[in-house]
């Protein structure tokens, strides 16, 4: 198996993201964290050795302001890490790919024991600016085939939530898999195993496609 190492993508008006490729056939696959995570998790090292297996393409990257990237956390956005996507998929990948309180200093700290103060601080132009981003009050136009995974046992957001895209978006092959004792993170064995082999039947399907 070849193993991926650290690279910088550099760009003239943006901080500079650090990520990790493999080379290989289409349909390749992106990996992209969750808040304040990075890419060096058991979820993207999972997809990293089963894509190394089977020689397809494979981008594990870490957003502006996260792991190893340059950047602020507090200075970031959504649209921010928006654009750091477009550049991983601009520079990075060839051909298709396979994804309460705010106080007066403005600031939100919610309640979270994935860090260790106990919270995440947000600050209000990212919340503001967030709200440019939100996709369930419109049809979402996207066609190709989508698979929804979601841990049932998730105190940060609720499973209906992908119902909800699932029933926005306008691609006729989507399927919602929901893991009863599944928590936010999905991080047990089992649960990378579901999605390893969700991907699998995935760049099956896609290839057939193609």
């Amino acid at each position: 198996w070849w193993k991926s190492s650290v690279s910088f993508l550099t760009r003239p008006d943006r901080p500079n993201l650090a990520y990790r490729k493999l080379k290989g056939r289409n349909p390749g696959v992106i990996f992209l964290p969750g808040l304040r995570s990075n890419m060096n998790g058991q979820k993207a090292t999972a997809l990293e050795d089963f894509c190394s297996c089977l020689g397809h393409a494979f981008v594990r990257f870490d957003y502006t302001g996260c792991g190893s990237s340059q950047g602020n956390f507090e200075e970031c956005t959504i649209g921010k890490w928006r654009k750091d996507v477009l550049s991983v998929l601009d520079e990075l990948t060839d051909g298709p790919q396979v994804q309460k309180e705010i106080e007066e200093k403005g600031e939100w700290k919610f309640p979270t024991k994935y860090n260790e103060e106990g919270y995440y601080s947000l600050t209000y132009d990212f919340i503001r600016e967030a709200e440019n981003h939100c996709l369930l009050n419109s049809p979402i136009p996207i066609m190709c085939p989508i698979r929804l995974i979601h841990g049932m046992k998730d105190g940060d957001v609720p499973w209906q939530i992908s119902m909800q895209v699932a029933d926005r978006v306008l691609s006729k092959d989507v399927d919602v898999i929901l893991r009863k004792g599944g928590q936010h993170r999905m991080s047990e064995k089992e649960d990378t195993k579901l999605l390893v082999n969700t991907v699998d039947d995935l760049i099956d399907k896609l290839a057939t496609l193609t």
